[in-house]
């Protein structure tokens, strides 16, 4: 999936009155939504967005740092965490060997609602329900519609131990919807990412890759 502008071609109606979420604000044109960081309105205070830290897993002292850039809505990235990650997580991440860090990417909103969803739980669910997220990406979008998503993920953050008082004030936590994409757009931009996955390793770029290819570049990483 290319970087594109968070411009959703969908329904503002449907958006909000079936899938229950208040996340986006009506764009330029009818029927467009974007989302409030790319509004024109300043915050109130006048300052921008504070960008969020990162969620780490692993050893803060692993000789190497692997950043993913990933969608949950992206099905390579699904895929790179079905074949990829779940063995670069028993023998790189929990061995201490990398430290691993996922960068979100918004390309649409259900990617931005899963993503609310994901940290909603906090630094010590995130992880968790990522993964679910990934694994179960074909049923959660399932029709593709907004009351579809929208229901699903919030099956998903049920099943995570989340209330639904806690997924509700997610979900329509609109400054924070504003600091996630503040914090994707200013990642991208510094590290010149133009599709998902993408992985920067060490500081490097590299494009999506199968295991045994990224298990050469982590060896030759920790030999020198």
């Amino acid at each position: 999936m290319n970087r594109r502008s968070l411009l959703l071609g969908l329904s503002g109606t449907a958006l909000l009155a079936t899938a229950g979420l208040t996340l986006l604000r009506p764009g330029a044109q009818d029927g467009i939504w974007a989302s409030p960081a790319l509004a024109d309105e300043a915050p109130a205070d006048g300052a921008a967005p504070e960008l969020l830290p990162d969620i780490a897993m692993g050893s803060p002292d692993a000789p190497i740092t692997l950043i993913e850039y990933a969608s949950y809505t992206c099905g390579h990235c699904a895929h790179f965490h079905e074949t990829v990650f779940k063995p670069l997580k028993k023998d790189y991440i929990d061995t201490g060997k990398v430290r691993f860090i996922l960068r979100e990417a918004y390309f649409d909103g259900a990617g931005l609602w899963a993503a609310q969803v994901a940290r909603c739980g906090g630094d010590l669910k995130y992880y968790g329900i990522s993964s679910i997220l990934f694994a179960e990406q074909h049923d959660w979008i399932g029709d593709g519609t907004p009351q579809t998503m929208g229901a699903n993920l919030r099956k998903i953050g049920l099943r995570a131990g989340l209330t639904t008082e806690q997924i509700d004030t997610c979900l329509n936590d609109n400054d924070m919807a504003q600091r996630m994409v503040m914090t994707y757009q200013t990642h991208f931009t510094a590290d010149g990412i133009e599709g998902t996955p993408t992985l920067m390793i060490n500081g490097k770029k590299h494009n999506n890759m199968g295991y045994d290819a990224l298990k050469k570049i982590l060896d030759a990483e920790l030999a020198g």
